[in-house]
């Protein structure tokens, strides 16, 4: 069996296949060089690939993204970090009103394919203002696509794919997993973008998760199952493209659905999600549907307060009992 690898060591893993692969891809953001990344996530680019292709930039969230995107205007294929998700905040004029227009509005005469990558999520007591999942700022804006790896495997196959991709793509890498171990991705391993994963089958409840909260839902699934409930994971791996086919699949056999995200409730990913299989799906449902997300409050430093915010694996099994109980 191969030797298991970290989440972060396969940031810089996806990044280094694709540089070896392309010579247009380049990779910029604070500290990324020498320094190899404030989570540890660049190792060994600079010294494989050099200055020429590993930019070291200023403090300046702005800046990053607009030379990524005359970069990418240009010829080139950027990776650029910003280092907090939270600070996608600076750059949002860019993110938001530039970067996934030029496509449409040159009637694709021009392509903007770079990737924004970023360490997103709480559970770590970094406090309000480094904790935020924000996945949910960059799904309001359409001209992004969106991919959220929870494996080490994933995050090799989904970079990948994002690379090589025409349009915009932001990678939330989350911090909550960059020590996690699991296997290897193999050799030339491409994730397509929109595809999830049923990572547990089950028959009475369909649960579906997004990065961190993958292994919140596998925790609460194998407690459960020592209860003779049957819950089947679905890991979406993105947002845009939302896989809603394999959703609606998985529902034919459980007709009850749970969604649990890091997101705030207000305004989350999984209200999008819940309200196309209203739409799509109400025929296949037995019981109402339930979402657990993060509270609508900015995140508590201290760790036993961070921990009633953010969903936690005894909370979604409650939410399963009920459900399976109904």
């Amino acid at each position: 069996m191969a030797d298991l690898i970290t989440y972060r060591e396969a940031v810089a893993e996806g990044i280094a296949r694709e540089m070896r692969r392309d010579p247009s891809v380049v990779c910029l953001g604070e500290d990324i060089g020498a320094a190899g990344g404030v989570f540890k996530t660049t190792v060994g680019l600079l010294d494989e690939f050099g200055p020429g292709r590993v930019w070291d930039t200023p403090i300046s969230e702005q800046a990053i993204t607009g030379a990524a995107m005359g970069a990418a205007m240009t010829g080139l294929r950027p990776v650029a970090e910003i280092m907090f998700s939270d600070f996608l905040a600076c750059c949002w004029e860019y993110l938001a009103n530039e970067i996934p227009k030029v496509r449409y509005m040159t009637g694709g005469q021009v392509t903007v394919p770079l990737v924004v990558r970023t360490a997103n999520g709480g559970g770590l007591g970094f406090g309000a203002q480094h904790s935020q999942a924000v996945e949910n700022w960059v799904f309001t804006v359409p001209g992004l696509k969106i991919a959220a790896p929870s494996s080490p495997a994933d995050l090799v196959g989904l970079t990948a794919a994002a690379i090589r991709s025409d349009d915009p793509v932001v990678v939330f890498e989350h911090k909550g997993l960059f020590a996690s171990k699991g296997a290897p991705a193999p050799p030339d391993h491409v994730v397509e973008l929109g595809q999830a994963s049923v990572i547990r089958e089950g028959s009475d409840v369909t649960l579906v998760a997004l990065a961190s909260t993958v292994r919140t839902a596998v925790e609460a699934a194998e407690r459960l199952a020592a209860e003779d409930i049957s819950v089947e994971v679905i890991d979406l791996r993105c947002l845009v493209p939302l896989d809603v086919r394999t959703v609606l699949a998985s529902l034919e056999r459980t007709s009850r659905l749970v969604v649990v995200e890091e997101n705030p409730y207000q305004g989350g990913w999984g209200g999008t999600l819940v309200s196309l299989v209203a739409d799509e799906g109400f025929h296949l449902l037995d019981a109402p549907i339930k979402r657990v997300a993060s509270a609508c409050v900015p995140l508590p430093f201290a760790d036993a307060l961070e921990e009633r915010v953010i969903p936690t694996a005894d909370g979604v099994a409650d939410e399963i009992r009920a459900l399976a109980a109904y």
